[in-house]
């Protein structure tokens, strides 16, 4: 049945979207190099493909899905807000979600994170020489969080990476999509069969979080995922379309990530939902970031910090030779020359980005970001801080001006040694 087709108010009362989805989930090879059959059958690439796809398609012919299966239709239906870059906001739940995020499960639209798809005999390769994460230890179906770094180790972006059978797909801050696949291409040089493209547009990307995510997979028939290692992804279709999931929804704890085809994006996350897990927009995510300590661009990572002082610190390999900016983390880790870390904050009032903090009127670091702490706390607002290693660690009372006191604590997202 393709979802062309699919007329809502025709179906049987009793006959879900959960159900629709459970009972078309099939597990597939990775075929994000081939797009489903099209809207339009008059640009049909006649080749047949084996297997649940049919026809091929190249990216520049993909035409828009019907409306009754539009994903912003559906989000804005369930009361979310979006912006004009096409941000989901907020669904209006927001303490709803963090408290279902920590305590069940919440499902997140994350499609304004940038995709990027690497391709060609050499990308492995490239990959391994231009970021922190061994590339060529990793096999088809894992993956890994990398660094990319300037040439003195100063953190560009945090990204996430899916290794598959002819393609890397790399996940990176929204606000770097473009950056990032021109630092890349900047590197390609004539030799190198590598090519860089940016998927962010032909597909979305939806984020699990929280204790009970397997059970939203046991009911979308996507069991096999559960228990394996952070990065292992398989790929599966939905009424004909590709739908990845991968281990690790972007932030301390449990969580898994789909990478969809805009063609059942809509009718996935309908089914997820259906399955139990709130819907979070950005605003509770950033909460949520922050609580956990997840660096982001702009923030926690620029041009002033190292990938070491951000905390990143499992990302990164000192076995695997030769990649940009290795020098200078590889000097800061031999000589425990690393002056300051990133820690969480607990305030007692509002504080700025960028604000000094003080221990005894002497300046210990600086603040990068300020949310309102969980509901119930005693604290009112949670931060993420750059601090001196020579002025302590976590317990350190710090000193913001007006009046506003912090003390300095441990947040899980975040390390300060290489993996044993």
């Amino acid at each position: 049945m393709a979802i062309a087709s699919f007329n809502p108010v025709s179906f049987s009362a009793h006959f879900s979207v959960l159900q629709r989805v459970k009972c078309s989930v099939q597990p597939q090879a990775e075929n994000w190099s081939l797009y489903p059959a099209p809207w339009n059958p008059l640009k049909i690439n006649k080749r047949v493909f084996p297997g649940c796809f049919k026809m091929r398609l190249k990216a520049a012919e993909l035409v828009p899905p019907p409306i009754d299966n539009d994903l912003h239709a559906i989000l804005s239906d369930m009361g979310a807000t979006i912006s004009g870059d096409g941000t989901v906001q907020t669904f209006g739940n927001d303490v709803e979600s963090l408290e279902a995020a920590e305590s069940s499960v919440a499902v997140v639209e994350m499609s304004h994170f940038g995709r990027l798809r690497v391709t060609g005999e050499d990308r492995i390769r490239f990959l391994h020489n231009q970021s922190t994460a061994d590339f060529q230890s990793e096999k088809e179906g894992q993956g890994c969080d990398t660094v990319f770094v300037t040439p003195t180790g100063r953190t560009v972006d945090l990204v996430t990476a899916w290794i598959m059978k002819s393609s890397v797909i790399l996940f990176v801050s929204p606000t770097m999509r473009h950056t990032l696949q021109a630092l890349l291409n900047k590197y390609i040089f004539f030799a190198d069969k590598v090519e860089v493209e940016d998927i962010t547009d032909k597909t979305h990307f939806f984020s699990l979080i929280g204790p009970h995510s397997h059970r939203v997979l046991d009911k979308l028939n996507l069991g096999a995922i559960k228990d394996q290692p952070y990065g292992t992804h398989m790929h599966y279709a939905v009424e004909g379309t590709p739908v990845t999931v991968g281990v690790g929804g972007g932030l301390a704890g449990p969580g898994y990530s789909f990478m969809l085809s805009t063609d059942t994006a809509g009718l996935v996350w309908e089914a997820i939902v259906d399955a139990g897990a709130v819907p979070m927009g950005s605003v509770a995510w950033e909460h949520l970031r922050v609580w956990q300590g997840r660096p982001v661009p702009g923030k926690e990572l620029t041009d002033e910090f190292n990938a070491l002082e951000a905390g990143l610190w499992k990302t990164i390999s000192l076995t695997k030779g030769c990649y940009i900016g290795q020098e200078t983390i590889a000097r800061l880790i031999t000589y425990d020359n690393v002056k300051q870390q990133l820690w969480g904050v607990h305030l007692d009032g509002p504080v700025q980005p960028n604000t000094v903090l003080y221990k005894e009127g002497v300046k210990v670091g600086k603040l990068t970001s300020c949310v309102e702490a969980k509901e119930g706390s005693q604290h009112k607002y949670t931060g993420l801080a750059y601090i001196r290693r020579q002025a302590g660690g976590a317990g350190l009372k710090v000193e913001i001006e007006e009046g506003i006191s912090g003390v300095v604590v441990d947040v899980p997202f975040l390390t300060r040694s290489l993996p044993q």
